[in-house]
């Protein structure tokens, strides 16, 4: 039973710890980022789209949220960086051989070199221009074997970001130019490489060309056709004097109307007047009348009606 003299409690008894706080599995973490949609929690199929910070999302479910930006409650936090699908790169993933049954918890995709597989135990990248994705030993083992080119331009014309003067790479797997400064960008990367992975992505945004607005098309006047028969068009011209608006209509029945009534009211107030004594008038005084002189009864005092 306790405290009947057979047992002694301690302190470790009597008071309680505080329960230490619940940390989440770090294996569950890594494999929710590798194998699963940031967006819509899924598991990863193509096609599988990467944004500038180096998330992965199933391409059907971002549309989903460009779409309806409420089909996702933490649609926001997770990607709301995105503002159309021109903010995010199509990857071309290498799938594994034989595919693994859904039921398995395998990366679905490998590296073309080395064939690592693509499930976090080891880095990954993808290039921004053409999309294709890489293990990082892998990339670095091949592009270090081949010379850069010499063309400041990418194959297809888009801008990299990086200087004129920089010799640009070929890609390995599809032949397509890119910066391996501006171009190479990290798949889920640390919370310091997602940092500087977002001043990137601002960087770029800001040196975006802003979009001119679109001019209203001016409609023109037809005239009648000339002698040759052909229609021209009168053109606009380009101010206009406008004629005062004209006064509004005084209807007649009313003014009659408001001055039988003011008229009315006149003559009551007169009778009203005509009845008081002359103390009730001292007290209502016109303010044409002269100043009266105050007696000690009112002097320093405020009347209504004085």
């Amino acid at each position: 039973m306790g405290n009947d003299g057979g047992s002694i409690p301690d302190r470790r008894d009597l008071v309680k710890n505080k329960p230490k706080a619940e940390q989440a599995d770090k294996a569950n973490q890594i494999r929710a980022l590798w194998l699963f949609c940031a967006l819509s929690k899924r598991p990863l199929q193509e096609p599988v789209v990467s944004c500038a910070l180096g998330k992965l999302y199933n391409k059907d479910a971002l549309i989903e949220y460009l779409l309806n930006k409420s089909a996702y409650g933490d649609g926001e936090e997770i990607c709301g960086h995105i503002r159309s699908l021109k903010d995010v790169k199509t990857l071309k993933l290498t799938p594994r051989s034989p595919p693994p049954s859904p039921d398995t918890d395998v990366s679905k995709f490998v590296c073309p070199f080395n064939l690592k597989e693509m499930n976090g135990a080891y880095p990954f990248v993808y290039i921004y221009t053409c999309g294709c994705v890489f293990s990082q030993s892998g990339f670095r083992t091949v592009t270090r074997s081949t010379p850069p080119s010499k063309d400041a331009s990418n194959g297809d014309g888009a801008d990299t970001g990086a200087g004129v003067d920089e010799q640009l790479d070929v890609c390995p797997q599809c032949a397509t130019k890119f910066s391996r400064s501006a171009d190479v960008l990290t798949i889920n990367p640390s919370k310091e490489e997602e940092e500087r992975m977002r001043m990137t992505m601002d960087i770029r945004r800001s040196q975006e060309p802003t979009k001119a607005k679109s001019k209203k098309r001016k409609a023109a006047t037809d005239v009648p056709a000339g002698e040759n028969g052909m229609v021209s068009k009168k053109p606009k011209e380009s101010s206009k004097i406008h004629s005062p608006s004209p006064a509004p209509a005084i209807n007649p029945a009313v003014t009659a109307t408001s001055k039988a009534l003011s008229n009315s009211l006149a003559v009551e107030e007169a009778k009203r007047k005509a009845g008081m004594s002359d103390a009730v008038k001292s007290l209502y005084r016109s303010q044409f009348d002269k100043p009266r002189k105050e007696t000690f009864t009112t002097m320093g005092t405020f009347t209504r009606y004085a």
